[in-house]
């Protein structure tokens, strides 16, 4: 279980997310929607360990994790996909998922391991290349593929570590209506496994309906509503926070 407890971080004077107090439970998917602005990214952040909070806290299983820096809490079950891709730019795609597996079962990322003696960790790469459809690309260098199968690459390089939690950070952002697809529906086959929880952060409407069981929304850093899909994007509030929809006025 992840929970976060008013967790806050300021900048000078502004406060970009603002006391905000969750529980993601496995099993679920929650989306994170909101306005551009909101504080979505800057909140996975903090959750992620790339930022400092200045106040509040990040539990994971009970165990406070706030000053943990994000190497550690990888290494405690959260996983991170951003939404500008972090790759090994000159190693091949088949390198960077393999070192991801490497680094989950405590081999660290040493590029020059003799894998020979490791067939279960290189059958395991293979899986995963073949079920995110990178594996005719396994060869190429990381820095060569087009931007969808970067992302694709980023996602595969998340299963590879296998987390707990999955952090989604608008993971078809900029991907093509061919490889979006592939993208989401590896998180669909995620959200299978009732075991792990999943945080997206999406800005397309038809992805909230069919994968969310749970939207939360922020505005100018602050939770303004916390349900169900359907009577969250119905409320007034959220149709004017998160839709730009002006709330319908009562006949005089």
């Amino acid at each position: 279980m992840l929970e976060t407890r008013h967790l806050s971080i300021r900048f000078g004077g502004h406060v970009a997310v603002n006391r905000v107090s969750c529980v993601f439970t496995p099993g679920t998917l929650t989306a994170i929607v909101g306005p551009n602005g909101a504080g979505k990214t800057t909140y996975f952040n903090l959750i992620s360990g790339q930022l400092p909070a200045s106040e509040g806290q990040v539990l994971l299983d009970g165990m406070d994790i706030t000053r943990l820096g994000a190497p550690q809490r990888t290494r405690r079950g959260l996983g991170r996909a951003f939404q500008l891709t972090q790759l090994f730019a000159q190693l091949s795609v088949q390198e960077n998922v393999r070192l991801a597996v490497q680094a989950r079962h405590g081999g660290g990322l040493n590029c020059w391991r003799v894998w020979l003696d490791r067939q279960d960790w290189l059958e395991e790469t293979r899986e995963i290349l073949a079920e995110t459809q990178l594996w005719p690309q396994r060869d190429a260098l990381a820095a060569s593929l087009p931007h969808g199968d970067q992302r694709k690459l980023e996602v595969a390089m998340l299963m590879a570590l296998d987390p707990r939690v999955y952090l989604f950070d608008e993971p078809t952002a900029g991907m093509s209506a061919d490889d979006a697809p592939v993208v989401l529906d590896l998180i669909r086959r995620l959200k299978t496994r009732r075991d792990r929880t999943i945080l997206l952060v999406e800005h397309k409407m038809d992805v909230l309906r069919e994968l969310a069981d749970r939207i939360v929304v922020l505005h100018q850093g602050a939770l303004v509503a916390d349900g169900e899909p359907a009577s969250v994007m119905a409320s007034p509030l959220v149709q004017q926070a998160y839709l730009g929809v002006a709330p319908v006025q009562e006949a005089a």
